[in-house]
């Protein structure tokens, strides 16, 4: 058996190994609900941070609109949910396939003009565009006023569903298994994606755009697919998150929350999924545990975030990758 295909094996072992503890402490009422929650927003959180990662750190485009695909993915997920009464993991999955395409038309949409662009200004655009999909959804069912007769009050209808500034009920289909399972197969597939010659003109358009053009890299192409494909995963994880709060409005998805996806990408390491995925680990839970010192929990929030970018400018992994073949390796050479 090949190297490569012998750690593939270990890693999806170890992934089942914590998938089986967690479901095992849940059943045992171990974990409660709340427990529970918090596992399903750490799972939501890593999706968001990897297919961040992808556009931010290995793409190189500094992007702020981040919560605005997710807040797409969100609304679209939930009203298709909502229409055909999904039920179950099925439904789910549905509605997961609706928001991240979606998404990632509207990544599409605004990529198009922007990734035409370089430095700043997409940053200026993408959150710009994070106030354009705020401002929609606050007032979408006010868009449209017409009788029941009228050949577009079904569009009404569906306008109406979101509830604008009211918010929109959502059915409850998110489980820590569909959760935890999601969240694999996007690393898995962001980080095939990365390894593949697509993931390597990606990163040459990081490092010098220029020259990447002048090798007969396509950028404007690489830029539109990393950042569709991005925005895709997003609205997964919108939808997700959607299914899993009852409860969404337009302001859950606003440009602090986009800041701090970012702050997620940039503490774990721009161009590490490992790093994306420990810093959402972490930066999730680490508010819940200090939540006991409820007049310091901020302020020692911040001092870490602080002090994490003094010591470690770079972020925690910065661009390496946890491997476990490497710490095998380390450890017989050890042993010889």
């Amino acid at each position: 058996m090949k190297p490569n295909f012998k750690m593939y094996f270990i890693n999806a072992g170890l992934l089942l190994v914590v998938f089986a503890v967690i479901s095992v402490l849940l059943q045992l009422r171990v974990f409660n609900p709340f427990h529970e929650h918090l596992i399903i927003l750490v799972c939501i959180n890593i999706i968001l941070a990897v297919s961040l990662n992808l556009s931010a750190g290995f793409l190189g485009q500094l992007v702020l609109g981040h919560a605005a695909f997710m807040s797409v993915g969100a609304y679209a997920a939930a009203i298709f949910a909502n229409a055909i009464g999904a039920t179950g993991t099925p439904g789910l999955l549905a509605a997961l396939v609706v928001g991240g395409l979606a998404a990632a038309v509207s990544g599409i949409i605004i990529g198009v003009p922007a990734l035409r662009l370089r430095g700043d200004y997409i940053a200026i655009i993408t959150l710009a565009f994070v106030f354009i999909v705020q401002s929609l959804m606050l007032n979408l069912n006010n868009i449209l006023n017409v009788s029941e007769g009228s050949f577009l009050y079904p569009l009404a209808s569906l306008l109406n569903a979101t509830g604008g500034a009211q918010g929109m009920t959502v059915s409850r289909l998110t489980t820590f298994e569909a959760a935890f399972f999601v969240m694999v197969i996007t690393v898995a597939v962001l980080v095939c994606l990365v390894r593949s010659r697509h993931g390597r003109a990606m990163i040459a358009i990081r490092e010098d755009e220029i020259a990447a053009e002048a090798s007969g890299i396509s950028t404007v192409y690489y830029k539109i697919l990393g950042f569709t494909i991005s925005a895709f995963f997003a609205g997964v994880a919108g939808g997700l998150f959607a299914h899993q709060v009852f409860f969404i409005e337009p302001l859950d998805f606003d440009f602090v929350f986009s800041i701090e996806l970012l702050v997620i990408v940039v503490l774990g390491g721009m161009g590490s999924f490992t790093g994306a995925i420990i810093a959402a680990i972490v930066l999730t839970l680490l508010p819940e545990f200090l939540r006991e010192f409820q007049l310091w929990r901020m302020l020692v929030y911040a001092v870490l975030l602080i002090a994490m970018m003094i010591f470690r400018p770079k972020g925690l992994m910065g661009s390496y990758e946890f491997s476990v073949q490497n710490i095998l390796k380390k450890f017989r050479g050890g042993r010889a």
